[in-house]
């Protein structure tokens, strides 16, 4: 099974700048070896399971609960049974039938 999350968490009571708060997050992402991507607007996970996911999705949260009092978050997920490597594979569909070369 693939799922797919896009997702945006950030603090709202730090200023007009976050870049530190949200690095926090992007550092556990990184550390924990899930294939992800950075985007301007949020982050591009994908884990094998449910529970996998919404693990991320807290220890996220879990970066930034202990000195920001308001918390933004927002996710979208996409979940397939039988599919796997979708967040490198969905974006080659594309490009292919764009005509473009495929990165792999």
């Amino acid at each position: 099974m693939s799922v797919l999350v896009e997702f945006s968490m950030f603090p709202t009571d730090k200023g007009e700048s976050v870049s530190s708060y949200v690095s926090r997050i992007i550092k556990m992402i990184d550390e924990s070896g899930i294939p992800y991507k950075l985007t301007p607007m949020g982050t591009v996970f994908e884990t094998e399971t449910m529970e996998e996911a919404l693990k991320i999705l807290d220890k996220a949260y879990k970066q930034l609960e202990k000195d920001c009092n308001r918390v933004y978050a927002v996710a979208k997920f996409d979940i397939r049974k039988g599919k796997s490597n979708r967040l490198v594979q969905k974006i080659q569909s594309v490009e292919k039938k764009l005509g473009r070369e495929v990165s792999k």
